[in-house]
């Protein structure tokens, strides 16, 4: 996402390298470059003017300090305010009342359903809560069922009222529900429509009338550019919505409704969906979006994704079996299994400062880990445990098995073998310090 703004703005901040100063007229320059890569990607056109005047007011109140090229200058201002036009401060979710009511609104085709199955999941696994998911959408089935699916893959319960038409009335005996069955969070979700339309507006402000919702998230396609924006304003003024929520993110769109959006309805975007998976979901961090369109990556997040599949039991069982030099197979299977739940790879790249950039025009596959996988699973107990029995005729059977070849395999056993040894060397150099610093303190 935001990749052809990434570009663009980069170029923009080139016209002040070299410069000894930032006078008026470098700014100008600069900063118009910067107006047109915002209306390129999609931004709305005044949010867009008023962002490059308050850009140029700031960068022309500064003295740039002697360590401090104009460049680098210009690159801060335009972060911050970035981050001030998405919205400053990271905007949670109010969860304080048993059950909390959070009520889903948006168009058909934004992906609500499934964006409300993402945030129960999500609930769940980080917020330790018991979610309910309510199927308020009468008049597609195929949601309905969608639902019962996704609550079932999550481990969630889904209320429905079977052959009911009525969602006011499947709404309220689905929190009822909720409080019988000690649930302390109720996601309603409400039919979406093709197009705004009187009956839709009427329905959902009735609904919402009937629950009064600690929450009321407006789900956006991102990939509709202003439309998603004009839409929000629409809704925002029935439902004043205390949230946006921003899907496909991950898709070929130029991200100019995040930017705008925010500004626009003067509401929070709180979460952003980056792909079809559960756990492909994010809370919306203005500062750190900004990191990421300026191409400084965003180590925190990637931090944090990479805290939440750790586990400290087993990483110390992991640096015992490495210290004796016995990590096979399954042990490499676990960490593929743990990267993955991580999210989309690209995606994952992109949060390293200079990787997003270097691999733009890359096509980093979700399933690079598919034939390795095979490659394992096509192995037998004995072999994944002891991966020095694997002569010729195994390697050739495993490659049978696993619908690759002899030379993927060679090269799965190859790269596991250096893994192996790397991952000793590093296990042994930091258990040497460790006891130098111990002797040290002796």
């Amino acid at each position: 996402m935001f990749e052809n703004l990434s570009e663009r703005l980069e170029r923009s901040f080139k016209i002040l390298k070299g410069e000894g100063r930032i006078t008026e007229i470098n700014v100008a320059e600069t900063l118009k470059d910067v107006r047109r890569a915002l209306l390129d990607a999609d931004v709305n056109y005044k949010v867009a003017k008023t962002f490059t005047d308050t850009v140029k007011e700031k960068a022309l109140g500064q003295n740039v300090l002697t360590a401090v090229k104009p460049g680098q200058l210009m690159v801060k201002i335009v972060h911050d305010e970035l981050a001030l036009l998405m919205g400053g401060e990271t905007a949670e979710l109010k969860l304080d009342n048993r059950p909390a009511i959070i009520l889903m609104s948006g168009l058909q085709g934004s992906g609500k359903t499934t964006f409300a199955s993402k945030l129960a999941n999500l609930l769940k696994s980080k917020k330790n809560r018991h979610p309910l998911l309510v199927a308020g959408d009468v008049y597609r089935p195929a949601a309905i069922e969608q639902l019962k699916v996704l609550g079932e893959q999550i481990n969630v319960p889904v209320f429905t009222i079977a052959d009911s038409k009525d969602p006011v009335k499947i709404a309220l005996e689905g929190i009822q529900f909720a409080k019988a069955n000690s649930c302390d969070t109720v996601i309603v979700d409400t039919a979406g429509r093709l197009a705004i339309d009187e009956q839709m507006m009427n329905e959902i402000e009735a609904i919402k009338n009937a629950i009064n919702p600690d929450e009321t998230l407006f789900v956006v396609d991102s990939m509709t550019g202003q439309d998603a924006v004009n839409t929000a304003r629409e809704f925002n003024e029935r439902l004043d919505f205390t949230g946006v929520v921003l899907t496909k993110l991950d898709g070929d769109t130029r991200g100019g409704a995040a930017l705008s959006i925010r500004t626009v309805v003067d509401k929070p975007i709180k979460f952003i969906g980056t792909g079809e998976k559960m756990e492909a979901i994010d809370v919306f961090h203005p500062a750190r979006m900004a990191d990421r369109i300026l191409g400084m990556g965003d180590i925190v997040s990637l931090v944090e994704r990479a805290q939440e599949q750790y586990d400290e039991e087993e990483a110390k069982r992991l640096q015992k079996k490495i210290q004796k030099n016995q990590f096979d197979f399954n042990d490499f299977m676990s960490q593929i299994q743990q990267i993955k739940k991580m999210g989309n790879l690209k995606d994952l790249a992109s949060m390293i400062p200079g990787v997003g950039k270097a691999l733009k025009d890359v096509d980093i596959d979700d399933n690079a880990f598919k034939n390795i996988e095979a490659i394992i699973n096509s192995m037998t107990k004995q072999e994944r445990t002891h991966p020095d029995i694997l002569n010729s005729s195994r390697r050739n059977r495993i490659a049978k098995g696993s619908g690759t070849n002899i030379q993927e395999v060679n090269r799965l056993l190859k790269q596991f073998d250096q893994t192996r040894k790397m991952m000793k060397m590093v296990t042994d150099t930091k258990m040497g310090k460790m006891a130098q610093m111990m002797r040290r303190r002796r």
